[in-house]
């Protein structure tokens, strides 16, 4: 037997020293997953409750939606507070309102910053990474300083206070939007753009029949993104509308809080009706968007 070679015993304790190791790591593997399980499920409870909140509240008569102690199943079901919702007189036009606001403004970015992207991402022209970086310092500025500025421009100088577009022109191409976009057109293959341009095929042609059909993950993004954040707006909107008729579904709703009392029942009604449009939009654009938010993180 070799004097170098490990004893019987040895080899004993060395197998278990090893099962010991990987007990061990096993039991931190799944300390880690229970912890991680934990977390995602407080996380989930505490988005979920208010939404279900939200729901069982909009089928709850006005008593019991008032009540200091309001029960998680509604006792009497009813649909009374939907029809106190729809009966308020401009209930439609702020769905209508917010429809539209936030459709264009979101079918602005759509266009805008995908054309942004692909100038940015793939033409050469003078200054263009200087002008984007100066895009880029613009989003250090916290939108609450250009409030003001804003408001005096649309509402003093240009005289568009309570209109459709004071409502769509401040943000129909956000730099956010911009740079997930560049980011997102970096990615595509440059040697079908130059095919394309060896095909005598301008440049705006590259864009509409190569470029976009490669986008769609990128653009739906963009799309959930800029609908959901312009759907819930509600401070400016809020400024710059003085007429019922121009008020979008998030001013609206405030407006079922009265001096003494609040209609929550009418207002989680109303609530409801209005997170119906993202949900269906999400949906409708899952496929996409998962792509959209999963590109660049694998690679090969």
């Amino acid at each position: 037997m070799n004097a170098a070679e490990p004893s019987l015993s040895q080899r004993e304790a060395m197998f278990q020293a090893a099962a010991k190791l990987r007990r061990s790591r096993e039991r931190r593997h799944r300390i880690k997953i229970t912890i991680i399980v934990i977390i995602l499920l407080a996380w989930a409870f505490f988005t979920v409750v208010p939404l279900y909140w939200m729901v069982v509240t909009s089928f709850t008569d006005a008593s019991d939606s008032a009540s200091l102690q309001p029960s998680w199943i509604p006792l009497k079901p009813s649909l009374e507070p939907y029809r106190r919702f729809l009966s308020k007189g401009m209930a439609g036009r702020w769905l209508l309102n917010s429809l539209i606001v936030a459709g264009s403004i979101t079918a602005f970015n759509v266009l805008f910053a995908s054309m942004a992207g692909y100038a940015f991402a793939k033409l050469e022209f003078p200054g263009r990474d200087r002008v984007f970086w100066l895009l880029l310092t613009t989003m250090m500025i916290p939108s609450h300083v250009t409030l003001i500025p804003m408001y005096i421009l649309m509402i003093n100088t240009l005289n568009i206070g309570d209109t459709y577009t004071v409502l769509i022109i401040p943000f129909v191409c956000t730099v956010n939007n911009v740079f997930l976009m560049k980011q997102f057109m970096s990615t595509l293959p440059s040697t079908l753009i130059e095919a394309g341009r060896i095909d005598a095929c301008s440049e705006f042609g590259i864009y509409r029949k190569i470029i976009l059909p490669l986008a769609k993950p990128g653009l739906a993004v963009v799309a959930i993104f800029t609908f959901v954040t312009f759907w819930n707006i509600f401070f400016w909107p809020f400024l710059v509308t003085s007429s019922s008729s121009m008020r979008t579904i998030q001013v609206g709703l405030a407006t079922f809080r009265y001096a003494e009392t609040t209609d929550f029942g009418a207002m989680m009604a109303g609530a409801t009706i209005a997170s119906l449009p993202v949900v269906i939009l999400f949906f409708s654009l899952q496929r996409y968007f998962l792509q959209g938010v999963t590109v660049g993180a694998i690679k090969g």
